[in-house]
């Protein structure tokens, strides 16, 4: 019995031996250390876990220790990544607006689902297939996510409208909503035209296209193209677009990896505008894609920056997607310019805080608002490919034409009408109560571009609703702010009256950057100070 005892000791010992031997071998290996680690707490944790959240966790964590770009994602936000880029969504096609706790139409979108059914500008949506949408403070994600649907299906609306004493009913099917990459397209003057890019995605080249084609119907010359606040997109459409303006065989934009090697990719034939004067406008938001086509056009001299310098994204992602929906990101090259720039602002490994605040940091440098504040090693010296001039990598694309971001009219008071909504929802209320006045009077925009004045009445308007919204008056503040409060009154009721454009057109005169562009694209002799040779 004792001999037994012991035979079956000694074979437990060796037993145990060879399990902590085999987990041993399992642990050394990284991707195996983690699948264990995930079933140890699984099988032995004290209460019950949400094994999809410790997995979505561990991504994360993982990730956050490579760069500040590479990030997961979870289904929802995947869809909610992609679909701007992606060129269209489906829903009912409205442009809507909270305001209190209400679902505000401001527009419904032209050939859309709602506007065939009879859904009117300043409609109030009370419900969506019986779920209530009216005084439950719903958030954004929320409204879409009862809104939007596949293509066919069935949005049963009930609303409110002004001067009908009853909830009126709209049956209104689902279908494909465009999203549109160009904000704004309209000629500055007889022979410059100004366009705005909001992001680089699917159908961005052809929209491009499309509004440079109207814009020389109607004598586009010159081109002012601004990119501020877009924040990039897809490579391929900021590559496209960038051959527009080269010619053949001109380099866009290079990529480089250890594991992937390098990647050009090239102007496949002469681009459709090659001879006018253009003028790109970039700030500290313009970033990625935003960033190859200016420092495409900057390096192979076709064209003048103008702004502060731009963001600093030039790490390449590529999305490694999961069957359920979710998705990875992973950074696995950097961009260069045709000159060897490399794109991409320093950072140290994984998510660096100093990275996110850099905002902050150029601020306090002065970097936003002297031209004198940014200083370039000579280590970072590079020459643009055709004429030579002196170009500086390190990070973002420093202009040619530097422009300080103009602080003369910021206030705290500015600020809160801003953030907390109440300019705009002045604006839209100023709208609900007078359309058909203001339509009757200024019943096309060049009308109300140059008879609209913003007067007294409508200043104390907008005094009393931020009262209301506990913004406590500040005389001094709103004189000094005045320009750009009565810029945004104007240019957001033009905008409910009759299209995006509008807005720009009246707050562009407010932008330096803007008017500074407008006069380089005029002016042949001054164009001429930057690139004094025709490619």
């Amino acid at each position: 019995m004792k001999k037994l005892l012991c035979a079956i000791l000694a074979s437990g010992v060796v037993a145990l031996s060879a399990s902590l031997n085999a987990q041993k071998k399992i642990t050394l290996d990284p991707a195996r250390k983690v699948a264990l680690a995930e079933q140890i707490i699984s099988n032995f944790y004290v209460d019950p876990i949400d094994t999809a959240r410790v997995v979505e966790e561990a991504i994360k964590a993982m990730l956050k220790t490579l760069d500040p770009h590479s990030l997961y994602s979870n289904a929802e936000e995947t869809r909610e990544l992609n679909e701007p880029l992606e060129g269209n969504f489906s829903g009912i096609g409205i442009r809507f607006q909270m305001m209190q706790d209400t679902v505000y139409v401001v527009e419904a979108i032209g050939g859309g689902p709602s506007e065939q059914v009879g859904i009117h500008p300043g409609d109030r949506i009370l419900s969506c297939n019986d779920t209530v949408m009216a005084g439950v403070k719903l958030r954004n994600p929320d409204i879409l996510r009862l809104l939007r649907g596949p293509k066919g299906t069935v949005a049963n609306l009930k609303v409110v409208r002004r001067g009908v004493g009853r909830p009126l009913e709209f049956r209104v099917v689902r279908d494909d909503i465009p999203i549109y990459s160009v904000d704004a397209s309209y000629m500055v003057s007889d022979s410059v035209g100004f366009i705005s890019i909001a992001r680089f995605g699917e159908t961005t080249a052809r929209e491009l296209r499309e509004a440079m084609a109207r814009l020389r119907g109607e004598g586009m010359r010159h081109l002012v193209l601004d990119l501020s606040d877009n924040g990039g997109g897809y490579l391929r459409s900021a590559t496209d677009i960038a051959s527009m303006f080269l010619r053949k065989g001109d380099l866009v934009v290079y990529t480089e990896s250890p594991k992937g090697g390098r990647s050009q990719y090239v102007a496949e034939e002469d681009g459709e505008f090659l001879d006018g004067r253009l003028v790109v406008i970039v700030n500290r938001n313009s970033a990625s894609a935003s960033e190859i086509l200016a420092g495409a056009v900057q390096d192979n001299d076709r064209g003048v920056i103008v702004g502060v310098r731009s963001f600093g994204k030039g790490l390449v992602q590529r999305p490694f997607p999961f069957p359920d929906g979710s998705m990875i990101r992973l950074t696995v090259s950097r961009y260069y310019t045709p000159s060897g720039r490399c794109i991409q602002r320093p950072y140290t490994d994984g998510d660096d805080p100093d990275y996110r605040n850099d905002i902050l940091k150029r601020l306090e440098s002065g970097e936003l608002t002297s031209a004198d504040s940014v200083h370039f090693p000579d280590s970072l010296k590079r020459q643009t490919v055709h004429l030579g001039r002196t170009v500086y990598g390190g990070g973002g694309i420093m202009p040619d034409r530097f422009v300080p971001v103009d602080t003369t009219y910021y206030s705290e008071y500015l600020r809160d009408l801003i953030a907390r909504g109440t300019l705009s929802g002045y604006c839209v209320e100023y709208v609900d109560d007078n359309r058909d006045s203001l339509l009757a009077r200024y019943p096309a925009e060049a009308d109300f571009l140059g008879g609209f004045d913003v007067a007294e009445p409508l200043l104390e308007g907008l005094r009393l609703r931020a009262d209301r919204d506990s913004i406590t008056r500040n005389a001094e503040q709103f004189e000094r702010s005045l320009p750009v409060i009565k810029g945004n009154l104007k240019g957001l009721i033009g905008r409910d009256l009759y299209d995006q454009s509008t807005y720009y057109k009246v707050m562009n005169l407010l932008k330096p950057p803007f008017v500074t562009a407008v006069s380089l694209a005029s002016d042949p002799a001054l164009y001429r100070e930057y690139l004094p040779e025709e490619r």
